[in-house]
């Protein structure tokens, strides 16, 4: 039996982190003993479960239903195919119905998984192939159901609150639009996008939903929004998710000792007209993730050395692990959620600036550099985002950041005075410029603060071997052609791998079923 308890309400703000760290191992458990939540834990155990009960769970876990419950609580929901698709002929039959593109899900689905995008009939056949294997990996239910794809649209989700005595609040939206293969990089609240009339709108329908499930705990309604603020029915995660601190900053609210003052039966302490925004917040998930590969595949290994940038102000650091603790094959990448506050947008980005230049991870490839990039560039500092930002700003997938004129001085006279271990200010010359550096060298930390002609730097020094070699991070930084070769699964999420030219198959070095490592060698080409 596993029991998660917050003692306090001193402890109740860690434990959502301790639920995290339990989650894999109860999901575990269910598949192994074939769970279905047809009872609640208060009938078998005498325990009370801190969530909603069983029956809001099932209905907005399955997407097939929760969409039909969406539309008969007057809640505007995405065009498609409201039953099971059998197969895929049949696929692309409702697909040619609909309208290309379509969305093909997961019914049982979330995290990304079991979800494929369709263009065209072909498409929609290899879509169908992956998106059931997928559905049946993850979740052990290959059901799967069709949508109209809307192109080019946000993310954004309303937070939602509720009792055991029919009072429900919605605590204003969070932005989720940055991600890479349907899953969430860097989330907002509140969002740039939304006007207080769209804002209110988008609550209440979360709300009746809500209220139709006869839910109770916090919970998240999820819509896609289009250019003309359009919105819709995307579905509802019934659980506290990842991205709550953000939602957290900006109401005042701790929700999960709301979770649990709701589990042990208070009524809401709060009324709609109460929900505030205040300030700006801003939520990285840090991953063990190779950023130039697909904007990130998971990476492996043990954290030889971990530092949190908690002495940066208004910073929040959520996570399970520690220095040396391992990333293995078997759990999500994810390192933490790397939360920062402001008074505004712009100040919650710069400190997410300034976090991201402090944190210290060693050991495994990590993502910094991507969201970094993120956070500062002018399309995402702007507001001029959707769900294809990623594919849109790199289309030839993440390079790094590219360096400026000046930054590429700053990056010189940096590593020149690490080179000489200056201790004292002194003036570089770069291409006829002269930059005074100012800072005192600690070698043994891994972060370093430098000011160069009154800019502030942070920059960590990675490597320095006996010769004087100096590694630093600044500023984050055919078979036939395209034939299918292999399919590797990694998280559950089915990855195709084709030939990147033409060529015949010289020898294979995997079998179906092999756990293979990054930098394999898989298949041979001549």
């Amino acid at each position: 039996t596993l029991r998660v308890l917050a003692h306090t309400e001193k402890e109740s703000s860690n434990f959502h982190q301790r639920f995290f760290l339990c989650k894999p191992i109860m999901n575990s458990c269910l598949r192994m003993f074939n769970f279905k939540p047809s009872l609640s834990p208060q009938a078998s155990e005498g325990v009370t479960f801190i969530g909603p009960d069983t029956h809001a769970i099932q209905a907005m876990g399955d997407k097939i239903e929760s969409k039909l419950l969406a539309k008969n609580a007057k809640v505007n929901t995405i065009p498609g195919f409201d039953g099971v698709v059998k197969d895929a002929d049949e696929a692309v039959r409702i697909a040619r119905e609909i309208g290309y593109p379509v969305m093909i899900k997961a019914s049982a689905g979330g995290g990304g998984k079991g979800m494929r995008i369709a263009w065209d009939d072909e498409e929609t056949r290899e879509g169908f192939r992956f998106s059931s294997q997928e559905a049946a990996s993850s979740f052990g239910d290959d059901r799967l159901l069709i949508e109209k794809f809307i192109d080019n649209p946000r993310h954004i989700e309303i937070q939602v609150l509720a009792d055991k005595h029919d009072n429900a609040l919605w605590l204003n939206e969070r932005e989720c639009s940055i991600q890479r293969r349907n899953q969430k990089v860097v989330e907002e609240a509140p969002s740039t996008f939304l006007d207080p009339d769209t804002r209110r709108a988008m609550g209440e329908q979360a709300v009746a939903l809500a209220k139709a499930v006869k839910y109770s705990s916090a919970g998240t309604v999820e819509f896609l929004v289009d250019s003309k603020k359009n919105f819709y029915f995307l579905e509802m995660n019934t659980r506290l998710q990842v991205e709550h601190p953000i939602t957290e900053c900006i109401t005042g609210l701790d929700l999960v000792q709301e979770m649990i003052r709701v589990a042990k039966g208070y009524p809401l302490r709060h009324k709609q007209a109460d929900i505030p925004i205040n300030g700006w917040a801003v939520e990285c998930r840090v991953y063990a993730e190779d950023p130039y590969k697909s904007f990130g595949l998971p990476s492996i290994g043990r954290l030889s050395q971990y530092q949190e940038p908690l002495h940066v102000s208004n910073v929040r650091v959520d996570s399970g692990i520690q220095e040396g603790s391992d990333i293995s094959i078997y759990y999500d990448p994810m390192i933490s959620k790397l939360i920062t506050y402001g008074s505004d947008r712009a100040e919650a980005l710069q400190r997410m600036e300034e976090a991201l230049d402090n944190y210290v991870i060693r050991g495994v490839t990590h993502n910094i550099a991507l969201l970094r990039e993120v956070i500062i560039h002018p399309r995402f500092v702007q507001g001029n985002i959707s769900t294809k930002f990623l594919p849109d700003v790199y289309p030839d997938g993440f390079k790094g950041h590219k360096l400026t004129d000046l930054e590429k001085r700053e990056l010189l006279a940096i590593a020149t005075s690490l080179y000489v271990s200056c201790l004292v200010s002194q003036q570089v010359e770069v291409d006829g410029m002269k930059l005074n550096v100012t800072n005192e060298w600690n070698l043994a930390s891994p972060l370093s603060s430098v000011t160069i002609d009154g800019t502030h730097r942070t920059i960590q020094c990675l490597s320095r071997d006996a010769a004087g070699n100096i590694s630093i991070q600044f500023l984050g930084t055919v078979v036939s052609e395209g034939q299918e070769i292999c399919v590797i699964e990694a998280m559950k999420m089915q990855n195709s791998l084709i030939a990147a030219k033409s060529g015949k198959v010289k020898a294979v070095h995997c079998k179906a079923g092999e756990t293979v490592g990054e930098g394999d060698l898989l298949v041979e080409l001549e």
